[in-house]
């Protein structure tokens, strides 16, 4: 038996705990940052969360740092282009992303920007991405994409009419700071959907058909935790245990997806191009038919799942812990069906034609074609 070569990586320097916005100043003096962009999403700037960390960034940085602000819930290449132009006129030289997702993407695509100033996002050569981007601090506002330590950017390209994600190691940020405070103030809805977001990370990546035992082991204690401190974030917000808990969490989720995703995460991609459906929410109402889909062919891959989430012994681990999924979807208060977040059936076969278009499914431990992308839209229907 041959036994390939793969590359094992955690390098992410990561502040947590309550506070932990403190460290931008530590930032400031390690990446030598003078003058940095604040990339977030206009609900954010009425919040706490914005007001703690803008107070920040003027002790650090009095008067020197610029803002962008407009950031869409799937960010878009023309966001990347505002941040970048309020980038050059600003004369900055770092970035801060704050948010979701949405604006830590952002905020990590302006360094492509930087690096590639004359090209437009779609035409960056990935390959060639120099050693070292401009630096970037990365201040997540929920607990589900992780994208605080992803080497990723999921941007919505206009002319392919879809999703594109952009990644390679130097694209992880410089620092991540998980401070609880900042996410108080997240609602119940938007707490259960991103915590589902990190959710299906774990599942995936462990399922994922790649050797990575760091990775794997990373998701199976992110499973548990999301299993024991989601409900609580959902139900007391100022759970300061249960959100710091959550914040790690979905980093964890993040750091396992290196070894890659599966087939929910490409159903969910369209879902929020053409509807503008949250990803975290497109996740969770397909995930359990994935899952299901999946343990058709091997349903022991997902014993230790299963066991993760306080299911041992089960006699058909994939329909047990599919079974778990869309309970804990209604426990959390999360529609269970496409049709409750108005998705038109009709729609389910232009859905599944850029379903197959997305890279994520590749990866799925049970080959996927067109058509059995379309079955499972219409299972979750």
């Amino acid at each position: 038996m041959s036994i390939e070569q793969t590359t094992f990586s955690f390098p992410t320097l990561i502040r947590y705990g309550a506070g932990a916005r403190q460290a931008l100043a530590d930032f400031a003096t390690r990446e030598e940052v003078r003058r940095p962009l604040l990339v977030t999403d206009p609900g954010l700037v009425s919040t706490d969360a914005y007001r703690l960390v803008a107070a920040e960034m003027d002790r650090v940085w009095p008067g020197a740092w610029a803002r962008f602000t407009d950031v869409h819930p799937n960010p878009l290449e023309a966001d990347v282009e505002g941040a970048w132009r309020a980038y050059q006129e600003g004369k900055c030289d770092s970035v801060v992303g704050l948010g979701g997702g949405s604006a830590l993407d952002a905020a990590k695509a302006v360094r492509l920007k930087a690096a590639f100033p004359d090209l437009a996002l779609a035409d960056v050569p990935l390959g060639k991405l120099p050693k070292r981007l401009i630096p970037m601090g990365a201040i997540p506002t929920t607990a589900g994409t992780g994208s605080e330590v992803g080497r990723s950017t999921v941007i919505t390209i206009e002319r392919w009419g879809r999703k594109g994600v952009f990644g390679g190691p130097p694209m992880m940020p410089n620092l991540a700071i998980l401070d609880p405070e900042l996410t108080v103030g997240l609602p119940p809805h938007l707490t259960a959907a991103t915590g589902m977001d990190a959710l299906t990370h774990a599942i995936e990546s462990y399922v994922c058909p790649v050797f990575h035992p760091m990775c794997d082991a990373i998701a199976l204690e992110a499973v548990r935790i999301i299993r024991e401190y989601l409900p609580r974030a959902v139900a007391d917000g100022s759970d300061l245990e249960a959100r710091g808990q959550m914040l790690i969490a979905a980093s964890m989720g993040a750091v396992s997806f290196q070894k890659d995703l599966g087939a929910a995460h490409s159903l969910a991609h369209p879902l929020s191009t053409e509807f503008g459906t949250h990803h975290g929410l497109a996740n969770a109402l397909v995930l359990p038919h994935v899952v299901r889909f999946n343990g058709e062919v091997d349903t022991r891959q997902y014993a230790r799942v299963a066991d993760a989430l306080g299911l041992p012994g089960s006699r058909d681990p994939a329909a047990a812990v599919a079974d778990f999924l869309a309970a804990f979807n209604a426990r959390l208060g999360l529609p269970g069906q496409l049709r409750e977040v108005r998705i038109p059936r009709e729609s389910l076969p232009k859905l599944a034609a850029k379903a197959i278009q997305d890279g994520c499914h590749q990866t799925n431990p049970r080959p996927c074609t067109e058509a059995d992308l379309l079955t499972l839209y219409e299972r979750a229907w």
